[in-house]
This record gives C-alpha cells, structure tokens and sequence, in this order.
C-alpha cells in the first residue's frame, strides 16, 4: 500500500518526474520499504495523472535501481542485498577517486571550508540527516572536476547508498572512525596532496562498504 505521505501528495496533475521523486523521497527514507509493490492505479489518483505517466515515473525509477519492474508491468521496490550493496560501493569508489584527481588541482580554500563546515554538521547529525549530510560533504569536494557527467553518476550512487545507510543504521556503530576519515580528507585536500587524498577516500568507502556488509550478513 502507497501511504499518503507529504513526500508524495503532489499538485494535480503532476510530471513523470515530478512522481519519480515524490516516490524516491519515500523509497530512500524507508517510508516505501524493500519488495513493496507499488500500485499503479494507487499512485495515478494520488497524484492526479493517467497511468501513463506513472509507468513513466517508474522506469525512471528502475533505471536508478530503486525499483524493479516485470514483464507484466508490475512494480515492486527494490530489494537490500549484500551484493547490491557492495556493488554500489565498488562503483562509489572508482568514479570518486577520478573526481577528487581531477578536482584537487582547482579546489579552493573556499570550498574546503565549506566542506568542513558540512562535516561538523555531519558530527552532530542523526541518521535522518547522515546520509544527506555526508553526500554533501563529497559533492563540495568533487564539484571543481567540472564534470557534470561525473557528478551526475556519483549522485546516483549516493542514492542508492543512501536506502543502506537509513535501512541498516549502522552509521551509529561506524560514525567516529567515519568523521576522522573525513578530517584526514580535508587535511590532504588543504595540502593539496593527491595521492593522499586518493587513499584517504578509497579507504574511507571501502571501509564504509565492510561495515554495512557485515551488519547486513548479522541481520540475515
């Protein structure tokens, strides 16, 4: 059952996209859990539009990997799984040691400021804002790659981490070694040190990764 949340009680007559993130507010936040199905005729009066755009939204949806769609058109949020999760992890890893290369040479003093201001908000966060917090934090970073491209894809993949970090909760068990991580972050990017910072956030994830993998196969 779609619940009639304020994430997705939209204006009449609303776009596909308008749907996709009224449904993806609800999907990351849990609110919309893993296997749900999600009812097209239910979605479509809540939001005042046709099913058409509703399957539109939806296959926004499953090219994020936040929902699966079967032949027969029939929709379901996307499951948890331990391979999922290391899979997105993996990915975080690749695309965000290339944009901190690219970055480092045209950060400014400005934006790692910004950065550790992120982070001090990030210390004091619940796991509500964590997740939130915390792609920020990585987005000031990364933003002076100046590849839209890039930044596109790492959003993307910090979406998808995001329903593990809010699902799990184990960024109460993992938070201080996951702020220090980020102090040595800032401290290779104010040093302008590319190879430290490069090990210094391929660490930071694959750590992450093992941690929520961990909590993952205690809960199974």
């Amino acid at each position: 059952m779609i619940l009639n949340t304020p994430s997705n009680r939209r204006k009449r007559g609303a776009q596909p996209a308008d749907i996709a993130a009224g449904l993806q507010s609800d999907i990351v936040s849990g609110t919309l859990t893993a296997g749900q199905v999600l009812q097209q005729d239910r979605i479509a009066a809540q939001f005042g539009v046709s099913r058409m755009p509703v399957r539109e939204a939806l296959a926004l949806l499953a090219a994020r990997g936040l929902v699966d769609l079967t032949a027969n058109r029939s929709a379901r949020v996307a499951a948890l799984t331990r391979e999922d999760l290391i899979d997105i992890f993996d990915l975080r890893v690749a695309a965000e040691t290339l944009a901190i290369r690219l970055a480092l040479p045209q950060i400014t003093n400005a934006q790692i400021d910004r950065a550790a201001a992120l982070q001090a908000q990030i210390k004091a966060s619940d796991v509500a804002r964590f997740a939130t917090l915390n792609s920020q934090f990585h987005q000031v970073l990364y933003a002076p790659c100046a590849r839209p491209r890039l930044i596109a894809h790492i959003a993307q993949l910090a979406l998808a981490a995001d329903r593990y970090l809010r699902a799990i909760h184990a960024v109460f068990d993992y938070g201080d070694k996951s702020n220090l991580e980020h102090h040595a972050l800032l401290s290779a990017c104010h040093a302008r040190d590319e190879a430290a910072a490069v090990a210094c956030l391929e660490r930071h994830i694959t750590a992450a990764r093992d941690v929520l993998a961990d909590r993952m196969a205690q809960q199974d």
